[in-house]
């Protein structure tokens, strides 16, 4: 059963319409993460879960029960924002702590309380500190430990990694997953972040313009994306998106053929396309290689490239480059493999990782 259920969700601001008919579940327990660029909605939708933005038309369920119209500090849900809003005159301790005060609980069940929170958040040391004393990280730990010591049945967070830096981003992601795994509650996370996205979640909710393209495990969404839109978003670096010509189709098998193949491309359906839907000969399509998927000069499949320019990583190195019709291309590269501009080159790829979509930016 469904622990956080939205059915066909809307919302307008005048005649704008930001949010779309979006119906979504959540099972108790699970790591929901809603994924998409700026303005696609996600922020929206996740404060109408929390009761912070009134719903125009559609339902909202938590734990069984019809939320849609009941105030935030009925729904038993905790929210963490993008900005820490900590009160600086106040100590971590009393940060923590502040709404159990508002909320009368006994003074002993406070310090129990929040001496709990800070052991689950490793950050004993810290509560007599002020939150200038603190870094982005730690801040970010005391409102987390505002939210635990609610003991809401959803926690929500808003982007609350995005004002860090990339070493303390990395942290952090570590803490929220162990966090998750100790309390076992549902959390339903937003970031515009795909990496943040396939670390975290148990399932990524991919939302553009207000609707949902595509729901499904990190796995999922990286092995089938079911669009362009999908397969750009999921992967760093991007996928990569030629067009191609079908030269032959039998069944869910295609062969397309572009100005850089070596030879014509045999390649299978990811959609179970062998009926009569989909490319057919003489249709143009895109033929999709991801970057850690090209072999520098190896593989049963050749694309000839012209180098742009190499970036080394230490460990791998990422290549930018060109095929005959101009069309940009990456390729991540093991070890420190350096070409020059205007240098040309093959890349293998196996077939079974190429990815082909219609005109219209569907998966085949």
């Amino acid at each position: 059963m469904s622990f956080l259920r939205l059915e066909g969700i809307e919302k307008r601001y005048g005649a704008a319409s930001v949010i779309n008919g979006v119906s979504i579940s959540a099972r108790e327990g699970e790591f929901v993460v809603f994924v998409g660029p700026s303005g696609c909605g996600k922020s929206t939708l996740l404060r109408m879960i929390a009761g912070l933005e009134e719903v125009t038309a559609g339902e909202v369920f938590i734990d069984g029960a019809r939320v849609t119209e009941l105030e935030p500090a009925k729904r038993k849900v905790s929210m963490v924002f993008q900005s820490y809003a900590l009160f600086p005159h106040m100590t971590v301790r009393d940060n923590i702590a502040f709404g159990l005060k508002m909320s009368k609980v006994p003074k002993a069940e406070i310090e129990r309380q929040v001496a709990e929170a800070a052991r689950i958040l490793q950050m004993e040391p810290l509560l007599d500190r002020k939150p200038r004393q603190l870094s982005g990280g730690q801040r970010q730990r005391v409102a987390i430990g505002r939210a635990i010591v609610r003991h809401p049945k959803l926690f929500l967070f808003d982007e609350p990694l995005s004002n860090l830096d990339a070493e303390l981003r990395a942290q952090m992601r570590v803490e929220i997953a162990r966090l998750h795994r100790e309390l076992g509650v549902t959390m339903v996370y937003v970031t515009h972040d795909q990496v943040e996205a396939m670390t975290l979640a148990d399932r990524i909710v991919v939302l553009r313009g207000g609707r949902v393209e595509q729901v499904g495990s990190p796995d999922e969404l990286y092995d089938a994306p079911g669009n362009t839109f999908v397969a750009g978003f999921i992967g760093s670096p991007k996928m990569n998106l030629i067009t191609a010509a079908v030269a032959a189709r039998e069944g869910a098998a295609l062969t397309v053929t572009h100005p850089s193949l070596v030879a014509p491309l045999h390649v299978a359906s990811r959609q179970g396309g062998g009926g009569q839907s989909g490319p057919g000969v003489g249709d143009t399509v895109l033929l999709g290689l991801r970057p850690e998927h090209l072999m520098l000069g190896e593989g049963p499949n050749q694309i000839e490239l012209t180098a742009d320019l190499s970036e080394s990583l230490g460990g791998s190195t990422l290549i930018y480059a060109q095929t005959r019709a101009a069309e940009p291309m990456v390729l991540q590269a093991a070890g420190r493999r350096l070409l020059g501009k205007g240098e040309t080159f093959t890349a293998g790829f196996d077939a079974a990782r190429a990815y082909v979509f219609d005109k219209d930016g569907r998966a085949f």
